[in-house]
């Protein structure tokens, strides 16, 4: 029962209590990590600096592995406790909500500030329904990334599956990205990150379904500009209704987002969320069930 108690206590632990100290938080060592072999590293050529970085990359997962095999050594019920702290910092429900919630501002300068903490573009002279959309985007997107995906390799791996997505996932948001100095430096975490997230992508598009099938297949078949990212942002843009932009890269059509389209996003958001609580709770119990 130890896997089942474990995913509920964490689970309770996220909505009740939110994110760790930085501190003491397995994300943020993870960051500092890969912080410090990209400020240490000179970049060489495009071999070498792929070989730098996987090489990087590999030492911060072989890190967050250690960290999930931690528990086994120790005594019974400090084991428990530590291994619910671990599951807990593999996602981020709660924070989630908050973060995208805080950019519900009617003073659009403040939009732009809460916006700008939870999205990579720059939102300086962005307008009020690009801001409006970029919100929607990043809590659709990282449906998959915050909370399907750790716990999707929970299910399949337990302590250690959480914890090395959530070590990849944390690569991929640092150094995965296509200009000059991470190109080669970070395409291995990259396309790793790339790897593991396209099945739960595929999961969080599911969960839209009883909203409207029909609607967001048809969303679904249209987001074809990335490999994963773009699918539940499709969806979520199916079920409300809205267009949602990034511009140059891509657009799904619908009416134009307001704030209030923010709120409604958030509802379907914690809807999302029950159903996929409620699917790991019976697989793990059938898990118990059938050993």
């Amino acid at each position: 029962m130890s896997a089942i108690t474990t995913f509920f206590l964490a689970i309770l632990w996220d909505l009740i209590l939110g994110e760790p100290p930085a501190l003491v938080h397995p994300t943020v060592w993870f960051g500092k990590l890969i912080g410090f072999f990209d400020k240490h590293y000179k970049r060489r050529s495009p071999t070498l600096d792929f070989i730098g970085g996987a090489f990087a990359s590999l030492f911060v997962i072989a890190f967050a592995f250690a960290l999930s095999k931690l528990p086994e050594f120790l005594p019974k019920w400090f084991s428990f406790v530590l291994g619910v702290y671990l599951l807990k910092s593999s996602f981020a429900i709660k924070s989630l909500a908050e973060h995208v919630g805080n950019t519900i501002r009617e003073d659009i300068e403040e939009q732009r500030k809460y916006v700008s903490w939870i999205v990579s573009r720059d939102v300086k002279r962005v307008d009020r329904a690009h801001l409006n959309s970029a919100a929607i985007e990043s809590l659709a997107e990282n449906i998959t990334d915050s909370i399907v995906a750790p716990l999707f390799y929970y299910l399949l791996f337990g302590l250690s599956g959480a914890l090395v997505y959530r070590a990849i996932n944390t690569l991929d948001a640092m150094i995965g990205y296509k200009n000059e100095r991470y190109f080669y430096f970070g395409k291995f975490a990259a396309r790793l990150d790339d790897l593991l997230n396209f099945i739960p992508a595929r999961i969080t598009v599911f969960l839209f379904l009883p909203f409207n099938p029909k609607r967001v297949l048809e969303y679904y078949k249209r987001a074809k500009f990335k490999l994963n990212s773009d699918k539940p942002i499709a969806a979520m843009s199916a079920v409300l209704g809205v267009w949602l932009e990034k511009e140059g890269l891509y657009r799904f059509d619908g009416v134009e987002p307001t704030l209030d389209d923010i709120k409604r996003a958030l509802r379907v958001y914690w809807i999302l969320i029950g159903e996929w609580i409620l699917a790991c709770m019976i697989i793990l119990a059938l898990e118990v069930l059938l050993c």
